[in-house]
């Protein structure tokens, strides 16, 4: 009882209360920029926590992170650009949401969600921390394979058009997340004697190019001045959000869950955390036809996960030490540095440092809703603003982000080369969203099968030798052929005269 009192007093004090807000505002502005990333923003913050106390350090990462992830969905909704990765699951559906005049209920009933996600994966990182953590060690490279295959499968079926074209462009996807250094010989892959290519393509500049460029380029190649999200003189940011959560509320309990136990996996995070909520929301509608033509449906599923992927990706990163993310992987050398060694231990010598850390957590969350909403009112500056002002600013900004990942010019060319393909590939309706995909779990998908093949010689049996890998590769499977056997039980379901369907 000490000391959870202790903890308490440590972050209900004014210095810690202060820097929670400055970095949520922070990461609100980050997050709301394209092209700027939840990641970059921890990763600018880190030389100011060198000055900080352990408490308010923590802190200023978690409300940043969160808040971040959050306002990412507002660029999406108004421009439908993604300020962050996480965003890019559903940015068509707000978009289009934001089209029929419904933006401010869009992005309230999100952040909302957002808050209830958070929450969630912070009641599951205090209690059951331990016992998920040690779920997600038992994931070899036979399990990331299939997880890494569902993911991919799922961004197919979600995809909006022809999955022809959602499958060609998942190709494009894999085929440039096999650029750099092969992992079995180490000979370079398509790096053509470019230096900065044998660690190969980062998914920030690809995913600016294919979604913020290609915006840019086609504003300017139909030279259309005006909005294109209609500006609504009394509409409101919560008045829809109680009936949303009364008749979804199966939705965000799911997504919190779905988010907060990918989020565990490390590696994973809230953004595979948010394709596989949205997919697996869409399998599971009542409406499935309203998906892709703006349905909050989709939204609830996708950023309850994506905001509860953050917590969960704590609790490897706290009980073991594994980053659960890229975010998470910042902070364990933050916390080492701060005296706090990540691991079992952290629980039993921690003392009031861990209830500060889980209470930073609560109010962090907590904070986005008053946050958010004015971010939410002022975020009309989106509409009033001239496109013809606020493209360059957004192009500005999105050379900023490419070249910030590893402060290499190669990443501006990747940026531009990706953006002017994806022109071409909008042009003729092929969807972004599986190219992102395919780009961000190719790694994961090739190096847990070059690794499993060398663990058993290459005995494929060994993906369905043991129960979880066994139980994945079966749920892939039927993904695969859920469209046949629908389809084939169409045909042989009789019709309202009793006619099989397939009967001329």
């Amino acid at each position: 009882m000490d000391a959870f009192l202790q903890g308490l007093a440590m972050v209900f004090n004014a210095q810690t209360m202060l820097v929670i807000v400055a970095a949520a505002i922070f990461g609100l502005f980050v997050g709301a920029i394209p092209g700027l990333t939840a990641t970059m923003a921890v990763a600018l913050l880190v030389p100011i926590t060198f000055y900080m106390d352990a408490t308010p350090a923590i802190a200023a990462i978690v409300a940043t992170s969160a808040m971040a992830i959050f306002a990412g969905d507002i660029p999406g909704t108004y421009l439908n650009i993604p300020g962050t990765p996480a965003s890019a699951a559903y940015v068509g559906e707000s978009h289009r949401l934001a089209q029929q005049g419904r933006a401010r209920e869009t992005l309230g009933t999100n952040l909302v969600c957002s808050v209830i996600g958070g929450l969630f994966g912070t009641l599951v990182l205090v209690f059951v921390s331990p016992s998920l953590a040690e779920v997600a060690l038992n994931f070899s490279s036979f399990e990331y394979f299939w997880l890494a295959l569902l993911g991919l499968s799922c961004s197919i079926f979600i995809a909006i058009g022809s999955r022809l074209k959602a499958f060609l462009s998942l190709m494009v996807g894999l085929l440039l997340s096999t650029v750099g250094l092969d992992m079995m010989s180490g000979a370079p892959r398509f790096t053509f004697g470019v230096p900065d290519l044998m660690a190969g393509i980062n998914f920030i500049p690809v995913m600016i190019g294919m979604f913020a460029l290609n915006e840019i380029m086609m504003f300017y190649a139909s030279r259309d001045e005006s909005r294109s999200v209609p500006v609504m003189a009394k509409d409101s940011v919560f008045r829809e959000t109680p009936r949303h959560l009364r008749r979804y509320w199966r939705n965000v309990l799911r997504g919190s869950s779905l988010g907060t136990l990918i989020g565990a996996l490390p590696g994973a995070g809230a953004d595979i955390a948010a394709w596989i909520a949205y997919a697996l929301g869409k399998s599971r509608s009542k409406q499935k036809a309203k998906y892709g033509t703006g349905h909050i449906e989709g939204i609830v599923d996708a950023s309850s996960a994506n905001n509860s992927g953050i917590s969960g990706a704590w609790v490897p990163a706290l009980v073991f030490g594994i980053p659960g993310d890229t975010i998470t992987a910042i902070v364990i050398g933050v916390l080492y540095m701060k005296g706090m060694n990540p691991g079992p231990t952290i629980f039993m010598e921690g003392g009031g440092q861990v209830y500060a850390l889980f209470t930073v957590f609560f109010v962090a969350n907590l904070i986005m809703l008053p946050l958010g909403y004015l971010a939410i009112r002022a975020s009309k500056v989106f509409i009033l603003t001239p496109r013809k002002i606020l493209m360059p600013v957004i192009l500005m900004f999105c050379i900023v982000g490419a070249f910030a990942i590893n402060n290499a010019v190669t990443d501006i060319w990747i940026m531009l080369i990706i953006g002017m393909a994806a022109y071409v590939l909008a042009r003729n309706d092929f969807p972004m969203a599986p190219a992102i995909l395919g780009l961000v779990l190719g790694g994961t998908l090739e190096n847990s099968f070059m690794s499993s093949m060398l663990k058993t010689n290459g005995d494929l049996l060994a993906f369905f030798e043991r129960p979880i890998s066994a139980g994945l590769g079966a749920l892939v499977i039927l993904v695969w052929l859920l469209p046949t056997l629908l389809k084939g039980y169409r045909r042989l379901r009789p019709s309202k005269t009793g006619v099989p369907h397939d009967t001329p």
